[in-house]
C-alpha cells in the first residue's frame, strides 16, 4: 500500500515538475510562409476549413465575397462560394462581410452562417446601418456554391456608427452559436452600450440555431428565428416593459472584440478586445463576465463607474505608447495600437509552440505569444516583427495556424528553427 502511495506521489511530482517546465519554457520565434500565392483577394478578414473532410478553405473577403481554395494548392484554381458585393456591405472601413461559421452538422445539412453589415436606405433616428447575421445553405447542385435564396436572417442589430463592428461567428463545444459585437462605434462608447444589459452592443452573444424561441417586448410576444440557451446569464431577468436585459447576452463590457477562439484542449474562450487610445487587452471570456469597458480600459480606469462594481481583469495588456509600459503589469511587452485575437496552438508540427496563445497587432504587424498556467501569464513576448497589417488568425482541422493580411495574402505559421 505504501509502495503504491509512494509511486503515485512520484508520478504526481513528475507531472507537476513537467507542467512547471512547460509553463516556464521560453517562447519560440515564428515565421510566416505564403499560402495560396496565386490567389487574388482584396481584404481577407477570415478563413475557415470546412468541417466535412474535404480539405477546403473558405476565405472571407471583406468586400462581400467568400472563395474556396483547396488545401495544398497554390490558389490558382478557386471557386467563388458566395458573392454579396452588390449589397455593398463594406461601405466603411470596419464594416463588410466579416466571417463565416459552419453548423456542427454541416457535412450532412449544408448549413452555414455569415455576418455582414448593411447601410439602412432610410435611416431612422440614430441608426444609419445594421449588422446582419444570416443562416444559408449550400446549393443542392454544387457543394462549392452557396444558395443565396436560402438566406434566413436570424438577427439584425441596429448600429449607430460605422466602426466597432467586431462580427465573428463561431460554434462552441456546446453546439451554440457565439457572436462578438462591438460597442457601436464612434469613440468612448457615447451611448454606454457596453455596460447596458438592454443593448446587444459591446457583448458576446450566444444563441441556439436549432430551436425557435419567443421573447416579450412590453405587451408583445415576439417569435424569434433562434432559441436562447436556458443557462444564458440574463435569461431569467424580467422584461421591464421591453427595456430589460437581453437574454442573448453571454458576456459584456467589451469595446470591439475583434477575433476570439476556443482552445480546442481546454475549451477556454480567448478574445482580443481592441482598446481606445491607450491600452489593448486579451481576455478569457466566462459566462456572465463583465470586462469593464467603458469604465475600464485594460487594467486601468477609463472613467468613474458605479461604486462596488466588479469587473474581470484581462489576461494581458499592452500600451500604445512606450512611456506607459511602467504603468503596466507587463512592462516587457511591446507596444501596439490594435490587438488581433488569435489561437492557442494545439497542432502537432511545432512542439515548441504547444500551448502558446498567439495574438497580433494590426497597426504594427507584430505577432506576440504567451503561456498561461494556473490563472496567470507565465511567459510572454514578441514572436515576430513584420510589416503587414494582420487582420485575422485562422486554424485548420489539424490545429495548425495561419494569418491573413489586409493587403490580400494568406500565410501559414511555423516555429522558427
Amino acid at each position: 500500500m505504501m509502495k503504491r502511495i509512494f509511486q503515485s506521489a512520484c508520478i504526481f511530482n513528475a507531472l507537476f515538475v513537467l507542467g512547471g517546465a512547460l509553463a516556464a519554457q521560453p517562447l519560440p520565434k515564428v515565421q510566416l510562409h505564403p499560402v495560396f500565392p496565386a490567389l487574388t483577394l482584396e481584404h481577407p478578414v477570415w478563413m475557415s476549413e470546412a468541417p466535412d473532410g474535404s480539405d477546403r478553405f473558405f476565405i472571407v473577403d471583406q468586400v462581400g465575397r467568400i472563395v474556396i481554395a483547396d488545401k495544398g494548392t497554390d490558389g490558382s484554381k478557386t471557386n467563388e462560394f458566395l458573392n454579396i458585393v452588390d449589397r455593398h456591405p463594406n461601405s466603411a472601413y470596419e464594416q463588410g462581410l466579416i466571417s463565416i461559421s459552419f453548423h456542427p452538422g454541416f457535412a450532412t445539412n449544408g448549413l452555414f452562417y455569415i455576418y455582414y453589415n448593411q447601410t439602412n436606405s432610410n435611416p431612422q433616428g440614430m441608426f444609419p446601418c445594421r449588422s446582419v447575421i444570416s443562416e444559408l445553405k449550400v446549393s443542392a447542385d454544387d457543394t462549392n456554391r452557396a444558395d443565396l435564396k436560402s438566406e434566413r436572417i436570424l438577427l439584425e442589430v441596429p448600429q449607430p456608427y460605422a466602426n466597432h463592428k467586431a462580427g465573428e461567428l463561431t460554434f462552441g463545444r456546446d453546439g451554440y452559436l457565439y457572436l462578438g459585437l462591438g460597442d457601436g462605434g464612434q469613440g468612448c462608447d457615447p451611448y454606454n452600450n457596453a455596460q447596458n444589459s438592454a443593448s446587444l452592443l459591446g457583448k458576446i452573444l450566444r444563441i441556439d440555431v436549432n430551436s425557435r424561441g419567443v421573447i416579450k417586448r412590453g405587451t408583445n410576444i415576439i417569435a424569434l428565428p433562434y432559441g436562447i440557451p436556458s443557462d444564458n446569464p440574463f435569461v431569467n431577468e424580467p422584461d421591464m416593459g421591453g427595456f430589460g436585459a437581453r437574454h442573448e447576452i453571454y458576456a459584456w463590457g467589451l469595446r470591439n472584440p475583434w477575433r476570439y477562439s476556443f482552445d480546442r484542449q481546454t475549451g477556454q474562450m480567448w478574445v482580443g478586445d481592441v482598446g481606445q487610445d491607450l491600452w489593448e487587452e486579451v481576455d478569457l471570456i466566462v459566462k456572465g463576465g463583465n470586462y469593464g469597458w467603458n469604465v475600464r480600459e485594460g487594467f486601468h480606469y477609463f472613467k468613474p463607474g458605479p461604486p462596488g462594481a466588479q469587473y474581470i481583469d484581462p489576461v494581458i495588456e499592452y500600451p500604445h505608447k512606450p512611456e506607459l509600459l511602467k504603468e503596466s503589469k507587463f512592462p516587457q511587452h511591446a507596444i501596439g495600437a490594435c490587438v488581433i485575437g488569435g489561437y492557442v496552438y494545439r497542432g502537432s508540427k511545432y512542439p515548441a509552440l504547444q500551448g502558446v496563445y498567439l495574438y497580433a497587432d494590426f497597426a504594427l504587424g507584430t505577432i506576440y505569444g504567451l503561456r498561461y498556467n494556473d490563472g496567470q501569464v507565465t511567459t510572454y513576448g514578441t514572436l515576430l516583427e513584420q510589416p503587414k497589417n494582420i487582420t485575422s488568425f485562422a486554424e485548420d482541422a489539424a490545429g495548425e495556424l495561419y494569418v491573413l493580411s489586409y493587403d490580400g495574402h494568406v500565410f501559414s505559421i511555423s516555429a522558427a528553427e
